[in-house]
């Protein structure tokens, strides 16, 4: 069959000469003869195929030395290699719009005490922390203070030091105020130092295992709950008799569940279940979600770690948040539960009221 010039080659790819020339050097799509003389390029037309696929996914954003695998492999592996690179760039998409979201946000966020019509709306809150029934040590770290409401879930050997570490790393968002437009910032560099200062106790004890911990944060402004995640742990909002949870679990169960190879039924059982895709810990991907969150008077709030969730039926949590009014006995309430459940593991509560206050 009559071999194709590269200008009748681009036309019927839908690539510019120069991009095959480009691809010729790279050895991506090497022309089916090039003269001696001239340099001059010729494409046979079974060429056109993989012509296509290049165009397509170049369309798609993929880097050309992904295009070049995905070249080589069959029909299947390759679908297979297509599928996993846009799961790649959707996960890295909803970062990038919680990211935005967060700064939209912040930056259209109005000081509360520089509005007269609004309503000052303010916290009550309790924290608990229960060792379970069969663990013989506490590894998680639950804290509630008048801005700051935390719960860690450490694990390793050095788990309870390295929860402890990362929220009181924390704890200094209570005292220091927060400079316009700088709440992004001043988050970011939070939750480095409690990077920082988790590696520090796990290098200090010279362990040989992998050991860190969950960090899973809310920070009042005053009219919004900035929300800090990275981990399993979990933050659940009852609002209007519906209960929601507004964190996404980092494992890598979830990933399975959200690539839609296992359904939420399997993962309950799956021996992988408690492997964990984010952390704060040697090695581990610490980059947290980050969001903005209204809050409305008679919001309930809930940061717990998976030792309540894998255990207590989720309506028994929202009977607990909707009927029981004080934080308190709230807390009390949902380690009994999960306790009365064969509590395998530590289980924390945090449980935060928005109400009105009272001038």
């Amino acid at each position: 069959m009559e071999l194709l010039t590269i200008g009748a080659f681009a036309k019927a790819s839908r690539l510019s000469p120069k991009a095959l020339r480009l691809y010729d050097e790279l050895g991506l799509l090497a022309p089916a003869c090039v003269d001696p003389v001239t340099g001059y390029r010729r494409y046979a037309p079974e060429q056109l195929e993989q012509a296509r696929l290049v165009c397509w996914l170049r369309h798609l954003g993929m880097p050309l030395a992904r295009i070049q695998h995905v070249c080589t492999l069959e029909a299947g592996p390759a679908a297979r290699e297509v599928r996993a690179y846009w799961e790649q760039v959707e996960a890295e998409t909803a970062a990038r719009r919680d990211l935005a979201a967060f700064l939209v946000g912040h930056l259209s966020w109005k000081d509360p005490t520089m509005s007269s019509t609004a309503t000052p709306l303010g916290l009550r809150y309790a924290a608990l922390s229960d060792t379970g029934l069969v663990r013989e040590s506490n590894l998680d770290t639950a804290y509630a203070g008048s801005r700051l409401f935390a719960v860690a879930d450490g694990y390793g050997s050095e788990g309870a030091p390295a929860s402890a570490a990362a929220v009181d790393a924390f704890k200094r968002l209570e005292s220091d105020g927060v400079p316009t437009g700088d709440l992004l910032n001043l988050l970011s560099d939070v939750v480095e130092e409690a990077r920082q200062a988790v590696d520090g106790v796990v290098g200090a004890a010279d362990v040989t295992d992998e050991a860190g911990t969950t960090l899973t944060a809310l920070f009042w402004t005053g009219s919004q709950l900035a929300l800090v995640h990275i981990g399993d742990s979990r933050v659940h909002l009852l609002r209007d008799g519906e209960l929601f949870q507004i964190t996404h679990d980092h494992t890598l169960v979830q990933s399975l569940i959200d690539e839609g190879r296992i359904s939420p039924a399997e993962a309950a059982s799956h021996p992988q279940r408690s492997l964990l895709a984010r952390a704060l810990g040697r090695g581990t991907d610490s980059t947290p979600d980050l969001r903005l969150h209204d809050v409305r008077q008679g919001d309930r709030y809930l940061l717990c770690s998976d030792g309540l969730t894998t255990v207590v039926p989720g309506d028994e949590i929202h009977r607990v948040l909707s009927e029981v009014g004080a934080p308190e006995r709230a807390v009390r309430e949902l380690v009994a539960l999960a306790n009365g459940c064969g509590s395998p593991d530590n289980v924390s509560c945090v449980v935060a009221h928005v109400v009105e206050l009272r001038v």
